[in-house]
């Protein structure tokens, strides 16, 4: 019998963190230029521990909770040049990020892409 969870991996998840960064990246660069506003970002080490230990809610995915339950994983970023209004968002490094977490989103795509098609000609008889 073949189990999903087993042959598909980690990808799955890997692609639900993938949006639910890029949903708190959009919203980082969206508050650029709001006063006071703190820049926020999360760990895939700590969602994947949380991942692999089955202590993370997968189901909320616009705020991804932490391997303890708590909202440990969604931390502040610590800027590299302070602003005078006390936004912690810097254009360039949230720019970056965004675009990493969209490559890694779309190898996680590929990668799942292609073990679904595995399974599709596993079940076809045609490996």
């Amino acid at each position: 019998m073949i189990s999903f969870e087993q042959a598909l991996g980690i990808h799955p998840q890997a692609m639900a963190f993938r949006s639910a960064r890029a949903q708190i990246l959009a919203g980082n660069l969206a508050n650029v230029d709001t006063p006071k506003f703190l820049a926020r970002d999360i760990q895939f080490d700590d969602v994947l521990k949380g991942e692999l230990t089955g202590k993370i809610n997968t189901n909320n995915l616009h705020m991804p909770l932490g391997p303890d339950g708590s909202e440990s994983s969604l931390l502040y970023r610590v800027p590299f040049q302070k602003s005078s209004d006390g936004n912690t968002v810097e254009l360039h490094v949230e720019q970056g990020e965004f675009t990493q977490n969209s490559i890694q989103f779309q190898a996680s795509l590929t990668f799942l892409n292609k073990k679904l098609k595995g399974l599709e000609l596993a079940i076809n008889g045609r490996v």
